[in-house]
């Protein structure tokens, strides 16, 4: 149990039923709260982290909740320099830089995004979100750097994951990974879901609990012991370009969860003190939810990552 965490323990009752229902029963927290914590990976039945509320355990199975410390009602604006690619009335797009955090969380309850869009939009973002997330459509992980868009207007954000929802946003990363893919080209499919056995962890599964996931990669340019890759989702999950490549074998440089740098790029990672997942968010592309028109934002790769590829091709 983590020091912002409080951990409720217990056994199911005799009725059999969705797992959301019957903890809720048993711990007194709605059902809506026992579906977000599954969402988090943190309910296990019989010392197995659950990842769907349909599951239906066995009558009299152990179960551990781990409940987060509460994030504070309003996030505060703070002054944080922000790279702002595009502002009109209804949305604005940012390039994160890795490292910021997108929205307050237990152990991270300001220093964000969200944070510093509070004091930059002073007011104007949509409030679909709730208190802690405001205009957050979509995010991308601390330690990946790009392009990020977040609704200013209720209208803009509906409209926004309405694309999102229906997998028409374009959205290209650029990728380091370990290794020269083969093939050169290729589409990678496997449902995504919360690791069985690491909450902070996804991972491909075929029992059927997962959500649907397609990456298409392409390799740009060959490196000393690695390669420069264009993947483009066709689904949007959490982790997936570092999910779906490691499972292929060619997991990104520096990612502490899902690769192992392999020993011979160790010294070029150290040089940099490159300690990150390499990927980037280079280009998003949606229609714009109110004006309709196809708008596209290009983010050029940041200074780390380039320095980084520089040096793997000598």
């Amino acid at each position: 149990m983590g020091p912002n965490e409080t951990v409720i323990e217990g056994v199911t009752g005799q009725d059999a039923g969705r797992i959301d229902k019957v903890l809720s029963d048993a711990s007194g927290l709605s059902r809506e709260r026992i579906k977000a914590l599954i969402k988090e990976g943190r309910i296990a039945i019989s010392g197995v982290i659950v990842g769907q509320a349909s599951f239906k355990p066995p009558p009299g199975s152990p179960f551990a909740i781990s409940v987060p410390q509460a994030v504070p009602a309003e996030a505060r604006a703070q002054d944080i320099p922000l790279v702002i690619v595009h502002e009109d009335p209804e949305l604005i797009i940012i390039d994160k830089p890795a490292g910021l955090v997108v929205h307050p969380a237990a152990g991270n309850l300001d220093g964000t995004l969200v944070n510093a869009l509070l004091h930059h939009c002073r007011g104007q973002l949509s409030g679909i979100g709730g208190v802690a997330r405001p205009g957050i459509v979509h995010r991308i992980d601390k330690d990946t750097s790009g392009l990020l868009v977040v609704a200013k207007t209720d209208r803009a954000h509906e409209g926004l994951a309405r694309q999102f929802a229906d997998h028409s946003i374009e959205r290209s990363y650029r990728a380091v990974v370990s290794g020269h893919p083969r093939p050169a080209a290729g589409r990678i499919e496997g449902a995504i879901a919360r690791s069985s056995t690491n909450r902070k962890k996804m991972a491909i599964v075929t029992d059927g609990r997962g959500k649907h996931a397609v990456t298409h990669y392409r390799t740009l340019e060959l490196l000393q012991g690695a390669a420069l890759v264009e993947c483009r989702l066709e689904t949007g999950r959490t982790h997936q370009v570092r999910v779906h490549m490691s499972s292929i074998g060619h997991a990104l440089l520096g990612d502490p969860i899902y690769g192992r740098t392999p020993p011979a790029l160790r010294p070029i990672l150290q040089r940099h003190d490159f300690f990150r997942q390499a990927l980037h968010a280079a280009e998003l592309g949606f229609v714009h939810p109110v004006y309709q028109e196809k708008v596209h934002f290009v983010s050029k790769l940041p200074v780390d990552m380039s320095l980084l590829i520089d040096d793997l091709r000598h």
